[in-house]
C-alpha cells in the first residue's frame, strides 16, 4: 500500500491534483458568490447606466444653458444694442427705423440661438425698446428679477416659467453700457421654448419618470403626476410609487445650479437574473472539465524538462545576460527557451538604445520650444502689418513685404537645415524685424545693435535673441509713450572658468518692471510658466528652457534679468564661443 501511494507521488500527479483542488475550490467560491451577488451587481451596473443618462442630460442642459448664455451675450455686448441703449440713457430720441435695423440684428444673433424664441429689450426705466411697442418690464416680470439682474451685474438670471405663456421659460440680464463706464444701460428678457429641455432614456422611457429642477428645487419639465416633494426632500435612493420601488438618480450642475432627477423602476434593472444564474452554473461545469482536461496535459509537459531549463536560466542571475543552449524538449519548452533568448537580445538592445532615446527626447524637446516660437512671432509680425497697411504708401508696404519675406525665409528654411545659425545671421534678422515693427510704432522706435566683427561667425541657436528682442519692443515700447530706444549688445564676458565666452544682452528704456512683478517672471520662468499674468507670455520662459537644453552643463547660459520702474528692463545671457552640446 506504501508502495502504490509512492508510485503516485510524482511531480506531475501533484501539480495535477493541486490544480483540481485549487480550481474547484475556486469555481464553487465564485459562484457562490456570484448567485448571491449577481442581483446587486446588474443593479449596479444599471446604476451606471442611469447615471450616464443624467450626466448626458444635464450636459445637455448645459450646453443649451451656455448656448442661450453666449447668444444673450452676443445680443448685449453688440454695438447697435449698445448705441441705441446709450442714447436711451443720454435721453435721446431713437428713431423707427434705428429700432428697425436694431431688430433685424437681434434676429439674425437670434437665427443662430438654438432654443431662444424671442429677445426682448429695455431700457433702464424698463420701458420696451423692442418689439416695437410701449410695454413695460414690471407688466411681464415681478420685480425682484429686476433686483437680481442688478445684482448678477450682467450675468445671466433664470427667471422660470413664463406667467403668460406655459410653453415659454425666461431668463433675464442686465446690458452694461460699455462705452458709460459699464452703467446700466436696460435689461434683455429672453424667451426659451419649452420642448428644448424635454430628455428621456430610451431604454426606460415608458416606465421612467424625469424631473428638472431649477436652483430653487422648483420643478422646470416633468413627466411625474404625482407629488415630487416627497422625493425631492428624500434623502433615499429607493422610493416606492403606485407600490412599485423605483431606484431615484440625482444629478446637479455647478453651471447652472440645476438638478436632473431619473426614476426608474427596479424591475427593469434587475430583468433577466435567472438566465445569467443558470450561464454561471454551466460556465462553471465546463470550466472543471476543461482545466482538468487541460492539468493533466501540462502537468505531463512541464515537469520532465523544466529542472533542466530552470538551471539554464538561473545562470543568468549569476553574471550579465547571455544567450542561453538550445534545449532539446517539447515545443512549449523550446518557444519558452527561445523567448528568453530573444528577451536576452532585446534586453541588451535596449540598453543601449536608453541613450540614444535620451539624445532624441533632449532634440524634441528643443523642436517643441522652436515650433513655440514660430506662431507667437508669426502673430505679432502680422499685427505690426495690419497697423502699416492703414497708414503706409505703396512703395513703403513693398519694403516691408520684401522684409518680412526675408524673416520667415530665415524662420522656415532654416528649420530643415539646422538649429545652429551665425550670430550675423541672427542680427541680420532682427534688423528685419525690426524695421517691420518701425512699420508699426513709427518714428518713436529706435533701436541700436553693437556687435564686434571677430563675433559674427560664432555658432549660436537660431532664434534665441529675436523673441528678447520681440519682447522689449512689445512691452517696452508698446507700454511707453514717446521714443523708445532698443539696443542689442555682444561683448566679451568675463573670464571665471577658463573658456571663452560672449555676453548678449538686450536692452529697453520703456516702463520697467516693479520688483515684486519681475520676481515672478524669474519664478515663472525657470518653473516652467508663462511670464504674462494671462498667461499668455512665453518668449522669456521659451529662450530659458532652450538655452538650458542646448548648454545643458553650462552655468553662464541663465537669463539675467534687471529691471527699474522707468527707467527700462535689461535681459542679458552668456554663451561659449565654441558652442554648446
Amino acid at each position: 500500500m506504501l508502495n502504490q501511494l509512492k508510485k503516485w507521488n510524482t511531480l506531475r500527479n501533484q501539480i495535477l491534483f493541486i490544480f483540481l483542488i485549487v480550481m474547484i475550490i475556486v469555481l464553487l467560491i465564485v459562484s457562490l458568490l456570484t448567485l448571491r451577488q449577481v442581483s446587486s451587481l446588474l443593479k449596479n451596473n444599471a446604476e451606471k447606466q442611469i447615471q450616464q443618462v443624467a450626466i448626458e442630460a444635464n450636459g445637455r442642459i448645459e450646453s443649451l444653458y451656455e448656448q442661450i448664455n453666449m447668444s444673450s451675450k452676443l445680443v448685449i455686448t453688440d454695438e447697435q444694442v449698445q448705441q441705441v441703449l446709450t442714447d436711451v440713457y443720454e435721453g435721446k430720441e431713437v428713431t423707427f427705423s434705428d429700432r428697425q435695423r436694431l431688430m433685424g440684428q437681434i434676429s439674425r444673433i437670434m437665427g443662430h440661438s438654438d432654443g431662444v424664441f424671442s429677445f426682448q429689450l429695455f431700457s433702464n426705466e424698463q420701458q420696451r425698446v423692442l418689439p416695437l411697442d410701449e410695454d413695460s418690464l414690471q407688466n411681464r416680470i415681478d420685480k425682484k428679477w429686476v433686483d437680481e439682474a442688478n445684482q448678477a451685474k450682467g450675468g445671466l438670471v433664470w427667471i422660470g416659467e413664463d406667467p403668460n405663456d406655459k410653453n415659454y421659460f425666461l431668463a433675464i440680464r442686465r446690458v452694461n453700457l460699455i462705452e458709460r463706464q459699464y452703467t446700466n444701460g436696460g435689461y434683455l428678457l429672453i424667451s426659451i421654448n419649452r420642448y428644448h429641455f424635454k430628455f428621456a432614456n430610451e431604454k426606460y422611457e415608458n416606465d421612467q419618470y424625469s424631473i428638472l429642477l431649477d436652483q430653487d428645487q422648483k420643478p422646470i419639465i416633468e413627466n411625474y403626476q404625482g407629488d415630487i416633494n416627497t422625493i425631492i426632500n428624500s434623502n433615499e435612493t429607493l422610493v416606492e410609487i403606485n407600490e412599485n420601488d423605483y431606484m431615484v438618480t440625482k444629478q446637479s450642475s455647478k453651471l447652472t445650479g440645476w438638478s436632473v432627477l431619473i426614476l426608474t423602476p427596479v424591475s427593469e434593472l434587475t430583468e433577466g437574473i435567472s438566465g445569467i444564474r443558470t450561464g454561471i452554473i454551466l460556465s462553471g461545469i465546463v470550466g472543471v472539465i476543461i482545466f482538468t482536461i487541460s492539468s493533466f496535459f501540462l502537468s505531463t509537459i512541464i515537469t520532465s524538462p523544466i529542472v533542466r531549463l530552470t538551471k539554464t536560466m538561473r545562470r543568468a542571475g549569476e553574471g550579465s545576460l547571455t544567450m542561453n543552449p538550445s534545449v532539446s524538449s517539447v515545443n512549449e519548452i523550446n518557444e519558452l527557451n527561445s523567448t528568453y533568448n530573444q528577451l536576452v537580445k532585446e534586453t541588451n538592445h535596449l540598453i543601449q538604445m536608453v541613450y540614444q532615446k535620451e539624445i532624441l527626447r533632449s532634440r524634441s524637446e528643443l523642436k517643441a520650444l522652436q515650433a513655440q516660437i514660430n506662431p507667437h512671432f508669426l502673430f505679432n509680425t502680422l499685427d505690426a502689418l495690419h497697423w502699416s497697411l492703414e497708414e503706409k504708401e505703396e512703395e513703403e508696404l513693398s519694403e516691408l513685404v520684401l522684409a518680412m519675406s526675408n524673416l520667415f525665409r530665415y524662420t522656415i528654411t532654416k528649420e530643415t537645415d539646422d538649429d545652429w545659425v551665425f550670430l550675423k545671421e541672427e542680427i541680420e534678422h532682427i534688423g528685419d524685424y525690426m524695421e517691420i515693427m518701425k512699420m508699426r510704432f513709427g518714428d518713436r522706435l529706435h533701436w541700436k545693435v553693437s556687435v564686434p566683427p571677430e563675433y559674427e561667425q560664432v555658432r549660436i541657436p537660431k532664434l534665441v535673441i529675436q523673441p528678447l528682442v520681440e519682447n522689449a519692443i512689445i512691452h517696452g515700447a508698446g507700454n511707453k509713450v514717446g521714443d523708445c530706444l532698443i539696443s542689442v549688445t555682444v561683448e566679451p564676458a568675463p573670464i571665471g572658468d577658463g573658456n571663452e565666452r560672449i555676453r548678449v544682452s538686450v536692452r529697453d528704456d520703456g516702463s520697467g518692471i516693479d520688483k515684486e512683478r519681475l520676481e515672478w517672471i524669474i519664478q515663472s520662468m525657470k518653473t516652467g510658466g508663462t511670464s504674462s499674468a494671462t498667461g499668455k507670455g512665453m518668449a522669456i520662459s521659451n529662450v530659458y528652457k532652450r538655452l538650458k537644453l542646448y548648454y545643458k552643463d553650462i552655468v553662464h547660459s541663465d537669463l539675467q534679468i534687471e529691471s527699474e520702474i522707468n527707467q527700462g528692463t535689461k535681459i542679458s545671457f552668456e554663451l561659449p564661443i565654441n558652442g554648446g552640446e
